[in-house]
C-alpha cells in the first residue's frame, strides 16, 4: 500500500479508507484490562442494549454490567456493587486501594501466553484498554493525570502486549477513553444528566488526551486507534488524524470521535435521551433511541455497534463489539448462560462477516494476564472451527444476500472468496437433502463440504441447486459448503 500524505484538515484526512488488512481480518480481541480486573464484578443481569431498553439509563447505571464501570457503580448507595464492595473489601476501601494488588499481580504477567491464546482464537488483531474511564494508564506515561497525577502501572503494559501480540503475527490495537474522565471533575454518573461532567471540555483537558494519544502513537504505532465516547471539543482532530496516518500508513480509526458543541459535550445524545428520560419519563422516548449508540464523528473508517448488530448487509465498514458476556471485563459473578458458547461465537462470527462487518469480540484478563477458563474456552472452540473453515471467513466479501434458509429451515450466511461462494449451514440440517432456495445456478462445477473428504452429491434443477449431504458430519456449530465458480450464482 503506498502511503498518502495527509494534511490537518478534514478534506484531506476523510479521503482516508480501511485498508485491506482491516477488511481481511475479520475478528479481533478486546482486552478490558485494568483495575476494575482486581473486583472483577457486576451484577447479574441482561446485556446493556436490553436492560437499557426496559429499566432506562438511571436503573441500567445502578445495575450496570460492565465491570469495567466498577469505579462509578461503586459510588451509588443503593447498587449491587455498592453492597458487594462493602461485603467484600469493608465500607471504607477506595477504589484506589486496587492500584497495589493489579500492580503486583500484572508486574509478572505473562503477555507472550495471553497473545497466544488470542491468536488461537483465530484472531488477526487485538485491542488493549490502554486507559478506561477512571484515567488509570496501562503504560507508564509521561502525562500525568490533571487530577490523579501519576496515575499509571510501574511496568509498560502496553508496550510489552505489544510486542507479545506482533511476534505472533497480529495486529496491535489501542483502545483510549477520550470522552469520559471520571476524576477530572469526580463525577458520579447517576443518570444521562451526568454525562454533562463526565465529559470534560476545558482546553487543559483536551491538551492532556491529545498528548496521550499522541505519546500512545509515537511509542507504540498501533495500527488502531481505538477511541470511547467521544473527544474534547476543543481537540484538533484533524491534525491528529492526519499526524497518525502519515505516522501509521496502514492504520485505522473508529467512529467514537464527535466532539461536543458549545452547547455541551455528547449533545446529540444526551440532550434527546436526557429529555426522554428524565423529564418526560423513559416509557415515553421513542425505541430507537433506548440504546447505547455513539453518534457519527466527522470522520471514521469503521463503526462500532456494540451489544448490536444489523440485520442486513452495510455497505460501510463496520465491526460488531461485545463481550463473551454481559461485560467486557471480567465479572465473576456471570453465570454460564450469561456467556456466548463456542457456538454461539462461531455463528456470531459468521453472520457478522456475511454483512460486511469484523467481530471485535471482548474478554476481560485477571490481574495477572491469565483468562478465566470460562471466557477462555468459547475462543478456544472459536479458534478450532477457523482453522478448518476460516476460508469461508478470512479475506472474504459479502455476497449479494447475506442470508437465507435451507428448504430443511436451516439458516445459510453466504460470503465470497477465492472465485468461491461459501454457504455457511448456521446449524446441522435435520434432513441430508436440502435445497438452498434463495441460489439460481448456471454453469456449477463443484460443490464441497470444507474439512470433509467425502464427496457432496449435488444437482441444478431449473437453476435450484439441491444438495446431499454426506451421512456422517463432523460435530460443528456451522458447516460450510464451497460452491465453485461463484460466477455462475446468482440470487433469486
Amino acid at each position: 500500500m503506498i502511503a498518502s500524505v495527509f494534511e490537518p484538515t478534514w478534506e484531506s484526512v476523510t479521503t482516508h479508507r480501511a485498508p485491506p488488512w482491516y477488511e481481511d481480518a475479520k475478528l479481533g480481541v478486546f482486552l478490558h484490562w485494568g483495575l476494575y480486573s482486581v473486583p472483577a464484578w457486576a451484577p447479574r443481569v441482561p446485556d446493556i442494549q436490553t436492560i437499557l431498553k426496559q429499566h432506562g439509563p438511571r436503573w441500567m447505571l445502578r445495575h450496570n454490567p460492565y465491570a469495567e464501570w466498577y469505579a462509578n457503580t461503586v459510588e451509588l448507595p443503593d447498587s449491587p456493587t455498592r453492597r458487594h464492595h462493602d461485603e467484600a473489601y469493608g465500607p471504607h476501601v477506595p477504589y484506589d486501594d486496587f492500584v497495589p494488588l493489579f500492580e503486583k499481580a500484572s508486574s509478572t504477567a505473562d503477555l507472550s501466553a495471553l497473545a497466544s491464546v488470542c491468536r488461537r482464537a483465530g484472531a488477526r488483531y487485538v485491542v488493549l484498554t490502554t486507559k478506561h474511564h477512571e484515567g488509570y494508564c496501562l503504560w507508564p506515561t509521561a502525562v500525568p493525570h490533571p487530577v490523579k497525577g501519576a496515575y499509571h502501572a510501574r511496568r509498560d503494559l502496553v508496550g510489552d502486549l505489544t510486542d507479545a501480540v506482533r511476534d505472533q503475527g497480529m495486529r496491535m490495537g489501542l483502545y483510549y477513553s477520550g470522552g469520559y474522565d471520571w476524576p477530572y471533575n469526580r463525577v458520579v454518573m447517576r443518570g444521562l444528566a451526568d454525562v454533562l461532567l463526565a465529559t470534560p471540555t476545558g482546553m487543559d483537558y483536551a491538551r492532556y488526551a491529545d498528548a496521550h494519544v499522541r505519546e500512545l502513537i509515537t511509542r507504540y504505532r498501533p495500527s488502531i486507534l481505538w477511541n470511547d465516547i467521544g473527544w474534547p471539543r476543543h481537540g484538533d482532530l484533524a491534525a491528529l488524524f492526519a499526524d497518525y496516518y502519515n505516522a501509521v500508513p496502514e492504520g485505522v480509526v473508529n467512529d467514537r470521535w464527535l466532539q461536543p458543541s458549545r452547547r455541551g459535550p455528547l449533545v446529540d445524545t444526551a440532550v434527546r435521551l436526557v429529555a426522554g428520560a428524565v423529564e418526560v419519563g423513559w416509557r415515553l422516548v421513542p425505541d430507537r433511541y433506548k440504546q447505547v449508540t455513539f453518534p457519527g464523528a466527522k470522520h471514521a473508517d469503521f463503526t462500532t455497534p456494540e451489544y448490536i448488530h444489523p440485520d442486513h448487509i452495510v455497505s460501510r465498514k463496520w465491526e460488531a463489539t461485545r463481550g463473551v458476556g454481559h461485560s467486557f471485563g471480567a465479572n465473576h459473578n456471570e453465570a454460564p448462560a450469561d456467556v456466548l458458547s463456542a457456538s454461539d461465537l462461531v455463528r456470531l462470527l459468521v453472520d457478522v462477516v456475511a454483512k460486511n462487518g469484523n467481530l471485535l469480540i471482548g474478554v476481560g484478563p485477571a490481574p495477572d494476564g491469565t483468562l478465566p477458563d470460562w471466557q477462555e474456552a468459547p475462543l478456544a472452540g472459536l479458534g478450532r472451527w477457523m482453522e478448518v473453515h476460516g476460508e469461508a471467513v478470512y479475506g472474504t466479501r459479502p455476497w449479494t444476500v447475506a442470508a437465507a434458509t435451507t428448504s430443511a429451515s436451516t439458516e445459510v450466511r453466504f460470503t465470497l472468496g477465492g472465485g468461491h461462494l461459501y454457504a455457511t449451514l448456521m446449524d446441522t440440517p435435520s434432513s441430508r437433502r436440502t435445497t438452498l432456495r434463495t441460489v439460481v445456478a448456471g454453469d456449477l462445477r463443484q460443490v464441497e463440504l470444507v474439512g470433509v473428504d467425502t464427496p457432496v452429491d449435488w444437482n441444478v434443477d431449473d437453476g435450484s441447486l439441491s444438495i446431499t449431504l454426506p451421512e456422517r458430519l463432523p460435530d460443528n456449530p456451522a458447516h460450510v459448503l464451497r460452491l465453485t465458480p461463484a460466477s455462475e450464482l446468482h440470487p433469486r
